[in-house]
């Protein structure tokens, strides 16, 4: 059963999601926020498996509630998947770059979404990463020039091996697609990816795409 918080600021949209969730079989609304300071006391409370998380919300944003729930999470972290109305939006960049596992349009339809949620649950996959990638391709540049913006992380501790697994799920590549290329087992490519997330301190395959990007071991349109 995939437990799932449902954060959205608007009330229609919060019961939609959750009268679906609670029919569908295999998964479980565990609460509901309006806003992100309640999303960080349910999440703590809770401990759900995935949070789906609206962004333009009052008080606080799910840019800050997510890099707060992350933070202060009990292992295992929930994974957050962003719900947006646009598919380039800023604000989901920054999502992403704080730890979110991907996003959602909030158009998609039901089918799409339960099988998102499950997708971010497994962890194994990011959901629709050419759309994610190019995402990325629009912010990383513009956000990691900005003033105050935080450097991105030195890749030099990683091993050689490492760096081309980063670089391939960059890409947008899944991991049996990676093992592939590299004629590597798949167990052994999801070694290689938590190491560099261990060393990195990321906490989603999302956040990884975004470091791939600005630290340019990846580059638009490349």
């Amino acid at each position: 059963m995939t437990r799932v918080l449902v954060v959205d600021d608007q009330f229609l949209i919060r019961a939609g999601l959750v009268g679906l969730l609670d029919a569908a079989s295999g998964f479980e609304a565990v609460g509901e926020a309006g806003d992100g300071r309640q999303a960080v006391r349910l999440a703590a409370k809770t401990r759900p498996d995935v949070i789906l998380m609206d962004i333009r919300m009052p008080d606080m944003n799910g840019i800050e509630a997510t890099e707060r729930i992350l933070a202060e999470a009990v292992a295992p972290a929930p994974r957050v998947l962003v719900l947006t109305t646009f598919d380039l939006d800023e604000y989901v960049y920054g999502a992403l770059r704080a730890g979110a596992s991907g996003f959602l349009l909030k158009d998609s339809g039901p089918e799409r979404l339960l099988a998102a949620v499950a997708a971010v649950a497994g962890g194994d996959a990011l959901f629709a990463p050419s759309v994610t990638r190019r995402l990325v391709e629009a912010f990383a540049h513009q956000a990691s020039s900005e003033p105050g913006a935080q450097p991105p992380p030195d890749l030099d501790v990683l091993t050689t091996r490492e760096v081309e697994v980063l670089e391939l799920v960059a890409r947008g590549l899944s991991n049996p697609e990676i093992a592939d290329r590299l004629s590597i087992s798949e167990a052994t490519v999801k070694t290689h990816l938590n190491r560099t997330m261990t060393k990195l301190d990321l906490n989603s395959r999302a956040q990884a795409v975004v470091v791939a990007y600005e630290t340019g071991l990846v580059t638009p349109g490349r």
